[in-house]
Formats: structure tokens, sequence, C-alpha cells
């Protein structure tokens, strides 16, 4: 019979945050008040000198900070809700849902600065170059700052949970660092940003030193065109999480670790992300293997971080 002592000792948490949650939630807010406090300055100039280029750049980068300021708020919203019953697998996935929100964003800025580059190309327009590429050199420092801030969060960290044999068995691996979506559209709105400020820095020098003023929106062509592509990258990968798509990596790995010695076979199997660093897997064996020993073979499969076994 089971007693209220072995239900205390079988429980679990579903805390699935990221090793390094806490110092990337910081980091991104430095970069959020960096970026911040760089729209203001440029919104301000913009308006003191009357260059519209200062001006438009200042609220392209306000977007920006809007982005980033969802990735800080997720950090802190995934922090505060760990261990709310609310979530089933815990809040490991909020990163991923600013994640996604994030491309979305950045796939506007991308269709915004293509279509404004493409009227510019159509009706050139007169440039404040001076102004601008100061401005423009100024913004690139502070991206650069920015993506060192961001860059620097990337960590691998292991930690080892094990649960204990019941045949519905469920059971905590030690995982590794498998990427933070939220850092990492963190990390594309700022380079985003940078990338448009060294294509506007070559812009406007040979703009003003060559007379090129078509190259000013041809480099914003380009830099839509990647920015897009970008967006697009991270849409997929966020919208795979948030749709529990079947990491086939990992579901390879169980299959060959269960049925590779030829006394088992996986009738059933689920593996999806449940956060930043773990997996979760519902495995269902026919065979003679009990989930103690289901658990025993699946051991090396350091991604999953949670793993229900039916044996039948």
């Amino acid at each position: 019979m089971t007693t209220s002592a072995d239900l205390e000792d079988l429980a679990h948490d579903h805390v699935f945050l990221g090793a390094a949650h806490d110092d990337h939630a910081r980091r991104t807010l430095w970069v959020v008040g960096l970026t911040a406090v760089m729209m203001v300055a440029e919104i301000i100039a913009g308006y003191w000198t009357g260059s519209m280029a200062l001006l438009a750049d200042g609220f392209h980068m306000a977007t920006h900070a809007g982005a980033l300021g969802v990735a800080a708020a997720a950090y802190a919203y995934a922090r505060k809700h760990a261990r709310s019953d609310r979530f089933s697998f815990g809040t490991g996935k909020v990163g991923d849902l600013a994640g996604f929100a994030s491309a979305l964003v950045l796939g506007m800025v991308a269709i915004g600065i293509g279509v404004e580059s493409v009227k510019r190309l159509l009706e050139p327009t007169t440039v404040a170059f001076g102004e601008a590429t100061i401005v423009a050199v100024v913004g690139l420092a502070v991206n650069l700052v920015s993506a060192l801030l961001l860059g620097a969060g990337h960590d691998h960290h292991a930690h080892d949970h094990h649960g204990h044999d019941h045949h519905h068995d469920h059971s905590h691996h030690g995982v590794h660092d498998s990427g933070d979506n939220n850092l990492r559209s963190a990390y594309m709105h700022v380079l985003a940003d940078a990338l448009t400020s060294v294509l506007a820095i070559v812009a406007l020098l040979a703009g003003r030193l060559l007379g090129w003023v078509w190259l000013d929106p041809v480099m914003g062509i380009v830099g839509a065109l990647v920015i897009g592509r970008w967006s697009w990258t991270l849409m997929r990968d966020t919208a795979g999480v948030l749709l529990d798509a079947t990491d086939a990596h990992v579901a390879a790995e169980v299959r060959e670790l269960l049925e590779g010695p030829g006394d088992a076979r996986i009738c059933d199997l689920h593996v999806w992300r449940v956060g930043p660093q773990a997996h979760a897997a519902i495995v269902s064996v026919v065979g003679g293997l009990d989930a103690a020993e289901v658990r025993r073979r699946l051991i090396p499969v350091h991604e999953l971080a949670h793993l229900t076994v039916e044996t039948r």
C-alpha cells in the first residue's frame, strides 16, 4: 500500500526554466534600457535638427524596444509562475511564445523597411547625410554593446534529477542547454538594428562622398530581406516548440536505446520540448521491460527532463 510518505517521495515539480534564466533576464533588462535611451535620444535629436531620417530611425527603434520589453516581461512571468498548477509542464515555453511574438514584430519591421526603401528608390528624397551618419554610428555602438551583453548569455549547465520506480513512471534526467528562443529573439532584434546601422553608414558615406543617393534605399531593401529571413527562421522554430512538434533526434535516440536490444517494441512515443533546456517524453513499451529498466536505458538521453513510461 502506498503511504503519504511514499507519495511525497514520488512527487516532483515541473520547473523547466533554463539554467541561466535569471542571468538572461538581467542581460535583457540592460539591453531594454540601452535601447530605450537611444530611442529617446534619436527622437529628440530628430525634432531638434528637423531630420526626418533621425525621427524615422527613432520610431523604428521603438518597435525593437517594445519587443525587447516583451522578452524581459516573459522572463519575469516565467519565473513568477514556474511552480503554478495552472501550467501542466511549467512555464518553460513562455520564452518561446515571446520569441514568436518578437519574430512577428521583426517581420513587420522588415516589411516596413522594404516598403519605405522601394518608395525612396522610386522617389528619391533629401537626406541629411552628416547628421544621419553620426546617429547611425552611435546607434551601431549601442547595438554592439547590446549584442555583447546578450551574446555572453549563452552558457552550458547540466543537472540531474532521478525519479522512482513505479508502473506509470515519471522521472527527471539531466539536461543541457539547447537554446533559449527568448534570448535568441532579443539577440536578433539587436542584430537587426546593428545590420541596418552598418548598411546605413555605408550608404550615407557613399551618398555624401560619391553622390550615390540611390544606394541608401538599395541598402534598405537588402537589410529588409536579411531581417525578413531572420524573422521567418525564428518564427518557424518557436512555432514548432509551441505546437509540440516532435524532436526527431531525441525520438530516434529513444527508439534506438529501447528497441535496439530486440527485447521490446515501442507502440506509442511522444517527444516534445517543454523548456530551453528540457524535453518531455511519453513512451509506451510492449515486451518484457518494466518501467525501471526503461528509465535506466534512457539515462543517456540527456535532453529528457520529464519521462512518462507505460509498460504493457
